[in-house]
This record gives structure tokens, C-alpha cells and sequence, in this order.
């Protein structure tokens, strides 16, 4: 049984769930009047790292449209900025019969911003909830850490380079 406890049939003991982490930039349109971010936009940095997640299991064709959010939680536990680089991480947490549980976070630098949790419903094409494939399962539960992406620094002096010259 894996720390999480929950090992799956036929799956190697001690495989860790997927997960990956992504380096994201707040954007001018993720901040309000204030300049700080606006708390929605850490839900839509968790899925866009959940659609790399995705990707990077190779299901995310098979899944795209079905998974619709049935709780979205987070604490948010320090500011953001725009123009600040994060780090957004997300785990497979558990994944049950039609659903699957992410934990995410978000840090600047070493600093933990957001902690959150996502539930998720795979759905058929009707809408109603459907059994995840035993790949699926399998995948989402041990697949490990996948290649993340990051941001490629600004040349010192840049136009978008935001350190004094």
C-alpha cells in the first residue's frame, strides 16, 4: 500500500500517483484592479496543469469535455502579483470508480501560495457518470511524476525583463 493508501490491484506496490508540475507566469488578465491575482485564476492554473497531466498519460483525447469539476477547494495563503513566475503542482490524490481527486499547489519561489483539491467525474457522452478503464485507473494511480514544463528566462534588459537594468 502506497502512503496515500491506496494500492490497486496489479498495480506495483510503492508506485507513486501521476503528477506533474508547471512553471506559469500571472498574466495581466489573471489580476484585478489592485494588480493582485484574482482567486479564480488559481482554478485555472490547476487545470491547465491537469490538461499537461493529461496529456502527458496519453488519455487526454479519450477523457477532454468529461470530467466535469464536482468541488473545487483552496487555501489561499499568501498574495500573488502580476508578473510573478509560480510553480503550479498537481497529484493524483485518489482515484475512485467514475471520480478523481487532485491535490494542487501553487508557490512563488519557496513560498506556498495556494493548496488546493479538485474532484472530477468521468462522464459518457450523455453526461452520466462512467467507470474509468482499468488503464485509466491504473495510470492516474502510479504513473509517477510526468515531464513538466517551465518558462525560458527574459534576456537581462529585455522589454519583458522585469529586474532593473
Amino acid at each position: 500500500m502506497t502512503d496515500r493508501g491506496h494500492e490497486e490491484p496489479g498495480t506495483p506496490s510503492g508506485s507513486p500517483p501521476a503528477s506533474i508540475s508547471v512553471q506559469r507566469r500571472i498574466e495581466w488578465s489573471d489580476t484585478d484592479a489592485s494588480a493582485n491575482y484574482h482567486n479564480t485564476a488559481a482554478f485555472r492554473l490547476f487545470e491547465g496543469a491537469e490538461t499537461l497531466l493529461l496529456a502527458r498519460l496519453g488519455i487526454l483525447d479519450e477523457v477532454y469535455g468529461r470530467l466535469p469539476r464536482v468541488r473545487l477547494e483552496a487555501d489561499f495563503l499568501a498574495g500573488l502579483s502580476f508578473h510573478d513566475i509560480v510553480r503550479v503542482a498537481v497529484e493524483v490524490r485518489e482515484a475512485g470508480r467514475t471520480s478523481v481527486t487532485y491535490d494542487f499547489t501553487i508557490r512563488r519561489e519557496d513560498r506556498l501560495c495556494v493548496r488546493g483539491r479538485a474532484v472530477a467525474v468521468y462522464v459518457d457522452r450523455q453526461g452520466r457518470p462512467s467507470p474509468w478503464s482499468e488503464e485509466h485507473r491504473r495510470l492516474l494511480l502510479s504513473a509517477g511524476p510526468q515531464p513538466g514544463e517551465g518558462l525560458t528566462p527574459e534576456p537581462p534588459g529585455s522589454a519583458r525583463d522585469p529586474s532593473p537594468s
